[in-house]
C-alpha cells in the first residue's frame, strides 16, 4: 500500500461505512485510485468455465452494486469482475444503518437488501462496458416480487448480452427467506428458468451459482446434485455468513451477512467439499475471507479454479489486487507449479 493510499483509507475510515463505500466508487470513477493495469504472468493465465483471464484473482459481487465504476475497476488488477446484484425493478434496500466495519476481526456485515438501480439502469451502463476486462453480472430477485425464481431468468434476458458470465444469487441472507431457494425442488426449479433464459441469448453466456457458507453436508450434497444436473459452469462458495462465532467488534450483534476475515476457515470448508462433491466436474471460486496471497493460494488448492474478494479492500486498499496476484504468482513458483490450473485442489483433504 502506498502513503498515499494509506493516507485515503485512513480518512474514509473516519466516517459511517456506507458513506465511504460511495466515496471509493467515486474515486474509482475520476481516476484517482490506483491503476497498474493487468497483472499476468505465463502462471496466473487461466480459464474458468471458457473465460480466459490473465489471472485469478476477481472482484466479488457487492462492491459495484449498479456497474457504475467499470472503467477503474478494468485498469485495478483484477483478473475479472462481478457486477450487482441487479433485479428486474430499482428497490432501495434496507434502511440506514446497514453496513457496519468490524475493524478488531477485519470484517464487515451488511444488510444491504439488494439496493440497486434495476435492470434498465444497469443494463445500459453494461452497454458501455470496458472492452477485454471479463466482466459477470450478480443476478438477484426484488424484495417484493411474486415469482423470485423468474426474476433471475427476467434480469439476464435483459443484460444477458453485456456481460461474459451471470450469477444466480440466492444465498444473500438479507431478503427474507431468499435462501429458501437453494432447497433441492426449488433450487432445480429456478436453474431450469435461468438455463433457458441462457439458452435463449444470441450467444449464450456461463451461468454460475452462488451458495451460502451455511449449509449443512445434507444441503450441501443436494445442491451438487442439482448444479450437476443443471447445466450451470460452476459455483461460487460462498456468500456471506449469519455465525457470529468469536468476533470481537461492539458490531457483532448486528443483523446480517459476515464477510471478511472470521469466514475464511468457514468458506473454504465449504468450497473443499463441494470440490469432493462435484469431483472436478464444475469449476468453483472461492470467496470470503482473502486478505492475502497466502489465502488466496490456500483457497485454490482446496479446490477453486479462481477467487473473489471484497472486504478486504476495506482495510488493504485497491492495490491489494496487485499485491495478490504478484504474491500468487510467487508462491506458484516457490512450489513447483508452471500454472494455476497445477494447483487447485492439491491441498484439498487439509479442508475436508
Amino acid at each position: 500500500m502506498t502513503p498515499l493510499e494509506r493516507i485515503g483509507l485512513a480518512a474514509l475510515h473516519r466516517v459511517d461505512p456506507e458513506t465511504a463505500h460511495g466515496l471509493a466508487i467515486k474515486a474509482l470513477q475520476a481516476g484517482l485510485a490506483p491503476a497498474p493495469g493487468v497483472v499476468t504472468s505465463d502462471r496466473l493465465r487461466t480459464s474458468l468455465a471458457g473465460l480466459t483471464l490473465p489471472n485469478p484473482i476477481g472482484l466479488a459481487a457487492g462492491f459495484d452494486k449498479n456497474a457504475t465504476a467499470l472503467q477503474g475497476l478494468s485498469r485495478a488488477g483484477f483478473g475479472f469482475a462481478e457486477v450487482g446484484a441487479a433485479t428486474p425493478r430499482p428497490q432501495p434496500g434496507n434502511p440506514r444503518p446497514r453496513l457496519f466495519r468490524l475493524t478488531e476481526d477485519q470484517a464487515a456485515i451488511n444488510r444491504f437488501g439488494f439496493n440497486n438501480d434495476g435492470m434498465e439502469a444497469i443494463g445500459a451502463r453494461l452497454q458501455k462496458r470496458p472492452e477485454r476486462f471479463v466482466l459477470g453480472l450478480n443476478l438477484g430477485a426484488n424484495k417484493d416480487s411474486g415469482d423470485r425464481a423468474g426474476d433471475f431468468a427476467r434480469v439476464l434476458t435483459h443484460c444477458g448480452s453485456n456481460v461474459d458470465f451471470a450469477t444466480v444469487n440466492v444465498s444473500s441472507p438479507n431478503t427474507e427467506k431468499l435462501r429458501d431457494l437453494q432447497g433441492k425442488a426449488a433450487l432445480a426449479a429456478l436453474l431450469a428458468g435461468v438455463m433457458k433464459a441462457r439458452d435463449d441469448l444470441a450467444t449464450p453466456i456461463p451461468v454460475f451459482l452462488k451458495i451460502a457458507p451455511d449449509l449443512d453436508d445434507a444441503e450441501l450434497a443436494d445442491v451438487a446434485e442439482v448444479a450437476l444436473g443443471s447445466g450451470v459452469a460452476g459455483v461460487i462458495a460462498t456468500n456471506t455468513t449469519l455465525s457470529r462465532a468469536g468476533l470481537a467488534s461492539r458490531h457483532a450483534s448486528e443483523t446480517g451477512g459476515l464477510s471478511g476475515q472470521p469466514l475464511f476457515d468457514r468458506s473454504t470448508r465449504v468450497l473443499a467439499r463441494l470440490s469432493q462433491l462435484t469431483n472436478g466436474a464444475l469449476p468453483l471460486i472461492g470467496v470470503g475471507g482473502i486478505g492475502s496471497a497466502e489465502q488466496a493460494y490456500e483457497k485454490i488448492r482446496a479446490g477453486a479454479s479462481a477467487v473473489q474478494l471484497y472486504t478486504a479492500l476495506v482495510y488493504g486498499g485497491l492495490s491489494l489486487v496487485q499485491e495478490l496476484a504478484i504474491g500468487l504468482d510467487a508462491l506458484l513458483a516457490r512450489d513447483g507449479f508452471t500454472n494455476v490450473a497445477d494447483a487447485v485442489g492439491s491441498g484439498r483433504n487439509h479442508w475436508l
